[in-house]
C-alpha cells in the first residue's frame, strides 16, 4: 500500500501541487467488484484546500488516472454503519449517497480517522459522524495554522504526525541542511554507519549542553519566584480594598435604582397621557361629523342646486366617518359604536330619501316630456333629453355615494329608471316612425292603403295589402311590362328617382335621429350611474338576451366597485331595456320600404352599413353598434332577396310569338339597376356585397338571354343574341363596373359571333341558285377534281355557269337586296338601333362572296370569257340606294 501511496503522490498529485494524507482501497457496494481509490489530500498552497478524490487503475495500461474528486466541504455525513463490530462498508453523503465497501476495516478506520482531523482543522466540525468508534475521533491539539509552516510537507496536525501520515517529504530548507552537514563530513556517503555513530555523537554534545544550561538558570527562577509570592500578597490587599468600596457604593446603586425607576414610572405616564390624548384627537377629527352636515342630510332640499351641493358634501363627509380606518380596540369602546350607529341611521335616512327624490323625478320627467310629444307628432325629429339628462346630472355624486354605500337601492333605482324611460322612449320612438312611415307612402290619406294609423304608431297593414298596393302601382306606372312580368313586388322603374331620393333621405333622417339619442342616453347612463363604458371585454348582447326577467350584475359585497367588464354589461342591458323598441320598429320601416319599392335595399344597405361602421368605430360592443349590426344583417338578406327575385323574374319572363323580342325587359332592369346601383355604391363600405350580386344577375341574364333567344319563333336566334349582348355590352361599358370587366369582354364576343353568323346566314337567300352552283363546284374540287377539269362535268360546264348567272342580273341582284333589307328591319328592333350597323356588314360580306365567286370563276373556268352581270361598285351603289330609300 505504501508503494500505491508514493506512485499516487508522484504521478497524479505532485503535479497538481497537491499532497496525499490517506489512501483506502474500495469497490462500489453491491456490484461487480470493481476496486478504485480513495485518497484524502490537500493542497500545498494558501488557500488550502481539502479534498476527497478518487484514483482509478486504467484500462489501457498500468497506470492510474484521477476520476472524480469531492470538496471535503460538500460532505455532510460519514456513517462508518457500526462503531462496535468490525464492518469494512461506509458510506459518504456528498450531493448524494454514495455507498463503499473497503478492502480491510483497519485501512477504512484510517481513512475515517484522516477525515476526522481535516474536518477539524480545516472545516471546524461541519461533517457528521455516524455509527464512527469514539476511538478514533480523538482530539487533536489546539494549533493554529498560522503556528504550522506553510510548505510543500506541511502536516495535518502539529503533534500527531506520524498517526496521519507514515511518509513526509523533507522541505527545501532541510535538504540544505542536510546537503552542508554532509560536505563537511567526508565519509557521509561511503560510509553511512561512520556518519551515523558522528550524527550520535554530536546529538549527545547538545544534550549536554542543554542540561547544563537549564541547571545554571535554576537559580533565577527562584529569584522569579520570590517576586511572584510578593505581587500575590499586593494583589491580596487591592482586593481588600476593593471590597470595602464595593460595600460604599452598593447604598449609592440601590438610590440610583428607586431614582431611576421613579423617573421611568413618570415617563412611561407622560407616554400614555400623549398616546390617549392622540387617541381621543384622532377619534374626534375623524368620527365627529357637523351638525350642517347633519341638518342637511336630514331636511337638505334635494330640488335646488344649492341644497343638492349641500347634501353632496354632507354624504362625502358622512361616508369619510363612516370608513374611517380605526385602529385596534376603537371599535370596543360605547362612544365609538354609539357614533357608528349614529352614522348608519343617517346613511339609511338619507339614502331613503334620495331614493324616493330621484323616483319622482324620473315619473316627473315622464309626464313632461309626454306634452312635447305633440309638437314632434307632425316633424320627423324626436325630442330633446338634454334639459332632463342636464337636470338629473346635479345628482351624479349622490347616485355614486348610494352606489357605494347602498347598492340595494341604488340597483332600485336603477330599475326604476329603466321602466319609466323605456315607456316614455317607446311613446317617443313608435311616433316617430310612424311620422317616417306617413312621409315614405305621402299623405296620410295614402298611408291608410298601407294599414298605418297615426294614434297607434304602428304598421297595422298586413303583407297582403302591401302587395296590392305594389300590384296598383305597378300598374299605373308600367303596364307593358305588368303584361310581360308576374311580379309580386314592385320593379326598379316603377318608382322616379325623387320617390327613391325621398326614401333615401327620410331613411338618413330616422337613423341620424337615433344614433344621438342613444349615444346621449348612453353618455348619461355612464356619468349619472357611475359606470365605465371604455376599455370593455370582447362580446356584445345580442337580441335574443331576454332581459325583462333578468337582473343586473350585483356586486360582491356592499361599497366594491363593478369590474370594468361588468359595468359594461350592465350599460349595455340598460340600454336594451330602455330602446326595446328601437330594432323591432327599424325592422318594421326596412320592410315598408322594401314592399314600397325593392330596390331601396340598396338605399338602407349602404347607409345602415355607414352608420353601423360609424358605430363600431365608437365602440364595437355598444348597444348602438350591436342593434344596427342587427338590422343590418336583415337588411342585407332583403338584399339578398331582391337579387334573387330579380334572377327568378328573369327565369319567368315569356315572349309573345306574334311580335319580335328586342331587348328583352330584363336586360333593361339590369341596366336600370346597375346604374342605380353604382349612383348608391359610389365610396360606400360593402361595395363587396354589390359586386357579389352583380356577378349572380349578369350570370343569370346571361343565361336566359340564351333560352330566350333558343326558345324565339318570331325573331331569329341570331338577332335575339346579338341585339341584347350588344345592349349588355354598351351598358357595361358604359358604367365601367370593375367586377365585370371579364363579363363586358364575353357580352362583346357573343354580340360579334351572332352578328357574323346572321349576316352570313341571311346572304346566302339573295344568290341563291348561285350559292348552291358554287358549294358545288367546291365539293367536286374537294373530292379531287383539279379546278380546270371542273368545266368538263356536266353539271358544272360553262353553259351551265352562263344559265345561273343570267338569272341574277343587276336590277334582280338589286331587289334582292331590298327584300333583304326590309326583311332585317323587320327583325330588329329600334331601341337599339343596330340596322345600319348589319346592314354594313352585310354589305361587306356581300362584297366578298362576289370577290370569292370571281376567283372561283377565273380558277375553274379560265379563258371562259364568263362575268358576273353585276360589278363591286353596283353592289356598292345597290346598298347605298336602298339604305337611303328606307
Amino acid at each position: 500500500m505504501t508503494a500505491i501511496k508514493h506512485a499516487l503522490q508522484r504521478d497524479i498529485f505532485t503535479p497538481n501541487d497537491e499532497r496525499l494524507l490517506s489512501i483506502v482501497n474500495v469497490c462500489k457496494a453491491g456490484k461487480k467488484k470493481k476496486n478504485c481509490f480513495l485518497c484524502a489530500t490537500v493542497t500545498t498552497e494558501r488557500p488550502v484546500q481539502v479534498k476527497v478524490v478518487k484514483v482509478k487503475k486504467s484500462d489501457k495500461g498500468d497506470f492510474y488516472k484521477r476520476q472524480i474528486a469531492w470538496a471535503l466541504r460538500d460532505l455532510a455525513v460519514v456513517d462508518a454503519k457500526d462503531a462496535i463490530k468490525e464492518n469494512p462498508e461506509f458510506d459518504l453523503h456528498f450531493e448524494k449517497i454514495y455507498k463503499w465497501v473497503a478492502s480491510s476495516t483497519a485501512e477504512k478506520n484510517a481513512f475515517i480517522s484522516c477525515i476526522w482531523k481535516l474536518n477539524q482543522r480545516y472545516l471546524r466540525k461541519k461533517i457528521d459522524f455516524v455509527n464512527v468508534s469514539s476511538q478514533l475521533l480523538e482530539e487533536l491539539p489546539k494549533v493554529t495554522e498560522e503556528s504550522v509552516p506553510s510548505g510543500e510537507n506541511q502536516s495535518v496536525t502539529g503533534g500527531d504526525e506520524e498517526a496521519v501520515d507514515e511518509y513526509q517529504e523533507l522541505n527545501a530548507r532541510e535538504e540544505q541542511d542536510i546537503e552542508i552537514m554532509m560536505e563537511g563530513c567526508e565519509c557521509a556517503i561511503s560510509n553511512a554507519e561512520a556518519f551515523a555513530e558522528r550524527l550520535s555523537r554530536e546529538l549527545q554534545v547538545l544534550d549536554g549542553a542543554n542540561i547544563q544550561s537549564i541547571m545554571a538558570s535554576e537559580k533565577q527562577v527562584n529569584i522569579l519566584m520570590k517576586l511572584l509570592d510578593e505581587a500575590l500578597k499586593e494583589v491580596d490587599q487591592i482586593e481588600l480594598k476593593l471590597s470595602s468600596y464595593e460595600e460604599m457604593l452598593q447604598s449609592v446603586k440601590e438610590q440610583m435604582d428607586q431614582i431611576s425607576e421613579s423617573n421611568h414610572l413618570i415617563h412611561l405616564s407622560n407616554t400614555n397621557n400623549v398616546k390617549l390624548l392622540s387617541e381621543i384627537e384622532f377619534l374626534v377629527n375623524h368620527m365627529d361629523l357637523a351638525k350642517g352636515h347633519i341638518k342637511a342630510l336630514q331636511e337638505g332640499d334635494l330640488a335646488s342646486s344649492r341644497g343638492i351641493e349641500a347634501c353632496t358634501n354632507a354624504a362625502d363627509a358622512l361616508l369619510q366617518c363612516m370608513n374611517v380606518a380605526l385602529r385596534p380596540g376603537h371599535d370596543m369602546l360605547l362612544a365609538v359604536k354609539e357614533q357608528q350607529q349614529h352614522f348608519s341611521e343617517l346613511r339609511e335616512q338619507f339614502a331613503r330619501r334620495l331614493a324616493n327624490h330621484l323616483n319622482n323625478v324620473f315619473v316627473q320627467q315622464g309626464h313632461d316630456q309626454s306634452s312635447t310629444l305633440a309638437q314632434h307628432s307632425v316633424e320627423l325629429t324626436l325630442p330633446n333629453h338634454h334639459p332632463f339628462h342636464r337636470d338629473l346630472l346635479r345628482y351624479a355624486k349622490l347616485m355614486e355615494w348610494l352606489k357605494s354605500t347602498d347598492y340595494g337601492k341604488y340597483e332600485g333605482l336603477t330599475k326604476n329608471y329603466m321602466d319609466y324611460l323605456s315607456r316614455l322612449y317607446e311613446r317617443e320612438i313608435k311616433d316617430f316612425f310612424e311620422v317616417a312611415k306617413i312621409k315614405m307612402t305621402g299623405t296620410t290619406k295614402e298611408s291608410k292603403k298601407f294599414g298605418l294609423h297615426g294614434s297607434s304608431g304602428k304598421l297595422t297593414g298586413s303583407t297582403s295589402s302591401l302587395n296590392k298596393l305594389s300590384v296598383q302601382s305597378s300598374g299605373n306606372r308600367r303596364s307593358q311590362s305588368s303584361s310581360l312580368l308576374d311580379m309580386g313586388n314592385m320593379s326598379a322603374s316603377d318608382l322616379d328617382v325623387a320617390d327613391r331620393t325621398k326614401f333615401d333621405k327620410i331613411f338618413e333622417q330616422v337613423l341620424s335621429e337615433l344614433e344621438p339619442l342613444c349615444l346621449a342616453e348612453q353618455d348619461f347612463i355612464s356619468k349619472f350611474f357611475k359606470l365605465q363604458q371604455h376599455q370593455s371585454m370582447p362580446g356584445s348582447m345580442t337580441e335574443a338576451e331576454d332581459l325583462d326577467g333578468g337582473t343586473l350584475p350585483r356586486q360582491h359585497n356592499s361599497g366594491a366597485p363593478l369590474p370594468v367588464s361588468s359595468e359594461k354589461d350592465m350599460i349595455r342591458q340598460m340600454m336594451i331595456k330602455i330602446f326595446r323598441c328601437i330594432e323591432p320598429e327599424l325592422n318594421n320601416l326596412i320592410a315598408l320600404g322594401d314592399k314600397i319599392d325593392s330596390f331601396n335595399s340598396l338605399y338602407m344597405l349602404v347607409k345602415m352599413s355607414h352608420h353601423v361602421w360609424t358605430a363600431q368605430n365608437v365602440d364595437p360592443a355598444s348597444f348602438l353598434s350591436t342593434t344596427l349590426g342587427n338590422v343590418l344583417v336583415t337588411i342585407k338578406r332583403n338584399f339578398d332577396k331582391c337579387i334573387s327575385n330579380q334572377i327568378r323574374q328573369m327565369e319567368e319572363v315569356k315572349i309573345s310569338k306574334k311580335s319580335k323580342v328586342g331587348i328583352l325587359p330584363f336586360v333593361t332592369e339590369f341596366e336600370e339597376f346597375a346604374g342605380l346601383a353604382e349612383s348608391i355604391f359610389k365610396n360606400a363600405e360593402r361595395r363587396g356585397d354589390l359586386d357579389k350580386a352583380y356577378t349572380k344577375l349578369i350570370r343569370g341574364v346571361f343565361v336566359n338571354v340564351e333560352k330566350v333567344a333558343n326558345e324565339s319563333q318570331k325573331t331569329p336566334r341570331d338577332v335575339v343574341m346579338m341585339e341584347n349582348f350588344h345592349h349588355i355590352f354598351a351598358t357595361l361599358s358604359r358604367l365601367k363596373i370593375s367586377c365585370l370587366e371579364a363579363e363586358k369582354k364575353e357580352a362583346k364576343q357573343k354580340y360579334t359571333d351572332h352578328l357574323q353568323s346572321y349576316v352570313i346566314y341571311s346572304l346566302g337567300q339573295p344568290l341563291e341558285k348561285l350559292n348552291h352552283f358554287f358549294e358545288g363546284v367546291e365539293a367536286r374540287v374537294a373530292q379531287g377534281i383539279r379546278e380546270e377539269e371542273v368545266s368538263y362535268q356536266l353539271a358544272f360546264n360553262k353553259q351551265e355557269l352562263r344559265k345561273v348567272i343570267k338569272e341574277y342580273p343587276g336590277k334582280e341582284v338589286k331587289k334582292g337586296l331590298d327584300n333583304l333589307y326590309k326583311k332585317v328591319d323587320k327583325h330588329l328592333c329600334e331601341e337599339e338601333n343596330l340596322l345600319q350597323v348589319v346592314w354594313h356588314s352585310m354589305q361587306d360580306e356581300f362584297i366578298r362572296q362576289y370577290k370569292h365567286f370571281e376567283g372561283l370563276i377565273a380558277r375553274c373556268y379560265p379563258g371562259s370569257g364568263v362575268t358576273m352581270e353585276f360589278t363591286i361598285q353596283d353592289i356598292l351603289d345597290y346598298c347605298s340606294s336602298i339604305a337611303q330609300s328606307h
